[in-house]
């Protein structure tokens, strides 16, 4: 006699968007699995989310033919989401080399080159895979990054290595081209007010906030959450005090905060310039900053292509190793004054009649 069917709640896997890294891996099963990933994109677009639910998916109880997919209800899922689960390590932000002696406390977010290295050496509590999840992946020297790179070559059997970054270029080439780099793209308005509407944020601050994140969720959050110290809000100020002839006294640009800044900066170029040439008919990328914008003097055409390209040059020069504070004052000194050095042009707006 066959034994009663048993109802298992359905697989899922919570991320919005990232629609070509879920097919990626939907195609395969744990036998395919590389032992290492590097995802790649925007900041603020999920890349980290997308880790810890790819995370949850390899150590999920539930049976399944392919990687993606939990269910939610098991042990395993349940102690990943309480984030205690024994083998699912995860770091956020630069790795430093770390004192010989003194052994991380479990669950920490910084850990140390020597902290990992301890890690690595240890088998599965569970008997399945270990996980580490390197967020927003740097190291804080070469030291660091050389203490782990044989283990990024050749990582224990049934480890797998996922790491996130917006800066690819600031990893050693020794330690990238050991890992399979899977590339995730902005996100749509859609995607964004979606994320927000879940996280129960008002239809109509949704939306406006859908717009200021510019294909980043972090953006837009921020930008509900009306934090007065947000990078986003700081790095406003900052942007109106320059190119007003003002020197701020204190730089929003750290090795951290360097990527998002380039692009709120050049969210808001790019919204003074189209307002310059487009008027009234110019979709704004930051429409909380209209009314700033509106108000500065009309750039010329040679400035407004000379300072886009200028912050262009600066984001690809922020994926290397410089100096972030060396590249917040290289955008400093191509803004410094831009209105003033402007003369104050002016001249009517076009209407959709003229």
């Amino acid at each position: 006699m066959s034994s009663p069917s048993v109802d298992r709640p359905e697989l899922q896997f919570a991320v919005i968007g990232a629609d070509e890294p879920k097919q990626y891996f939907a195609r395969l099963t744990k036998a395919d699995l590389a032992h290492g990933y590097l995802f790649t994109g925007p900041a603020g677009v999920g890349k980290k989310t997308f880790a810890r639910r790819l995370a949850q998916s390899l150590l999920c109880e539930a049976p399944k033919t392919h990687v993606l997919g939990y269910d939610g209800t098991c042990q395993a899922c349940k102690q990943v989401q309480a984030r205690t689960h024994p083998d699912l390590i995860e770091s956020i932000g630069p790795i430093k080399i770390g004192d010989r002696e003194t052994a991380i406390a479990f669950g920490a977010e910084e850990m140390t080159a020597r902290d990992l290295v301890r890690q690595f050496s240890l088998q599965s509590y569970a008997g399945g895979l270990r996980i580490f999840i390197f967020g927003d992946a740097d190291f804080a020297t070469h030291h660091a990054a050389n203490a782990l790179l044989k283990f990024f070559e050749e990582p224990p059997a049934s480890v797998v290595l996922l790491l996130t970054t917006a800066t690819p270029g600031r990893l050693l080439p020794t330690i990238r081209s050991r890992l399979c780099e899977v590339r995730f793209p902005s996100l749509s308005r859609a995607e964004i007010e979606k994320i927000l509407l879940d996280e129960g944020v008002a239809p109509k601050d949704a939306r406006n906030a859908a717009i200021i994140g510019a294909g980043g969720a972090a953006r837009a959050r921020a930008a509900v959450g009306g934090e007065q110290e947000s990078l986003r809000t700081v790095v406003i100020d900052w942007f109106f005090e320059v190119v007003g002839g003002a020197s701020p006294q204190s730089s929003w640009a750290t090795r951290e905060t360097l990527d998002e800044g380039l692009e709120i900066v050049k969210t808001l170029a790019r919204d003074w310039s189209a307002a310059t040439f487009a008027a009234e008919s110019a979709p704004m990328l930051a429409p909380d900053c209209a009314a700033a914008i509106g108000k500065l003097p009309l750039l010329t055409p040679t400035d407004a292509m000379r300072v886009l390209a200028r912050i262009t040059d600066a984001q690809k020069i922020a994926r290397t190793n410089v100096s972030a504070g060396l590249v917040g004052e290289m955008v400093r000194m191509h803004l410094s004054g831009l209105a003033v050095s402007s003369g104050g042009r002016t001249r009517p707006r076009h209407t959709a009649s003229q």
